[in-house]
């Protein structure tokens, strides 16, 4: 493997070991009583002022781009839904579910990006091309896989219980299983949910990339507004000191962590891969964090796969590439076709100038 393959290949594997992380730090600090939107609140606030040395150096130290009330306007909508509606509803979900299936649900983004990018006019449908057909019966067996792993647990699997031991870790899911096993559903249902606000967010965030191609400085207003926001809603709603308090050691480093690891430096290593390698190479380690995260539930929390778990995540993750597979093909179909528009253009014109050549020759 080359240079320019291992880095950004290392970037991605680093983030979704750091997302891995975050799904347990932030379900042992909510197992330990801390809100949801409390969390996102600190988790904002954090990643707001992490962001900040990084959007002056590279984008207002030299050339300070041009901010108009109609950016602010999109940046205000990607952060209530990217941000503050993402996040909260995750936290949410993943407090009434578990981490597998908080991640699992997670791999469903693609799928919902194209139903809404359909919606909104922004994708085809059609089933004459092998591309078109792939993005579709992936989006079917993306959206059937995640029903599935929702509504039917089914039989455990046989799997030994893990050696490892982590009595912190035990004690607090021991504490939530009871309001677990009641609340899967409704968790199950509320992430979905929040894979549909972070695709608005996607389709947002694509229009404000084309009018402001400044994403440090979009991405830490579109953290602060979310910090903003979300302040607003928790004090009313959780009011009281107790709940704001980060005296217990793993809410602290839940803030910390999500705010610093989860927002700030994941957003500046798949920006570099993006930029390396293209956005469809960052989605392709997104089922790597399920791995990642079924693992360690079982090793560290003694967590039970069910037979619904285990086939949701396989349908969820074939769908997964059927429709990664689809947008790749789609893309070189219009390069090529871009690229025999060109070849064809470039044709013409030379065709005119030896035309023009031979008829001043003959003049």
């Amino acid at each position: 493997m080359a240079l320019g393959d291992f880095f950004p290949f290392l970037a991605m594997v680093a983030v979704q070991l750091g997302y891995a992380g975050m799904n347990f730090t932030s379900k042992l600090a909510m197992d330990s009583g801390m809100k949801p939107l409390v969390l996102v609140v600190y988790r904002q606030m954090i990643a707001s002022v992490a962001l900040i040395p990084f959007t002056y150096f590279f984008e207002w130290k030299e050339d300070k781009p041009k901010i108009t009330l109609l950016i602010l306007f999109d940046i205000l909508l990607c952060s209530l839904t990217g941000a503050t509606g993402n996040q909260v509803l995750y936290f949410v979900g993943l407090a009434n579910s578990s981490p597998t299936i908080g991640c699992a649900l997670t791999n469903i983004l693609p799928a919902v990006t194209f139903v809404l990018a359909v919606i909104f006019r922004q994708e085809s449908v059609g089933i004459k091309k092998r591309s078109e057909q792939a993005k579709l019966i992936g989006t079917v067996v993306c959206v059937g896989g995640a029903m599935l792993l929702s509504f039917y647990n089914g039989p455990t699997i046989g799997i030994p219980d893990s050696s490892i031991h982590w009595d912190y870790a035990q004690k607090m899911s021991k504490q939530s299983a009871g309001n677990n096993k009641s609340n899967m559903v409704f968790g199950s249902i509320i992430v979905i949910a929040s894979a549909v606000a972070y695709s608005l967010w996607v389709i947002i965030q694509a229009r404000v990339n084309k009018k402001f191609p400044a994403p440090y400085t979009s991405t830490t207003l579109m953290c602060f507004m979310s910090t903003v926001q979300c302040a607003v809603i928790a004090t009313i709603t959780d009011h009281k000191k107790p709940d704001w308090s980060l005296s217990s050691p793993i809410r602290l480093i839940s803030a910390l962590y999500t705010g610093i690891v989860c927002s700030a430096l994941a957003f500046l290593l798949v920006a570099y891969s993006i930029q390396q390698k293209g956005a469809l190479y960052v989605s392709v380690f997104s089922p790597m964090l399920l791995v990642i995260v079924t693992i360690l539930s079982w090793a560290l929390f003694g967590e039970k796969l069910f037979v619904g778990t285990a086939i949701g995540s396989i349908l969820i993750v074939g769908g997964l590439y059927a429709v990664l597979w689809g947008k790749d093909k789609e893309k070189k179909e219009d390069n090529q076709i871009q690229e025999f528009v060109a070849n064809t253009t470039n044709l013409s014109k030379t065709t005119e100038d030896l035309e023009m050549q031979q008829s001043k020759a003959k003049a």
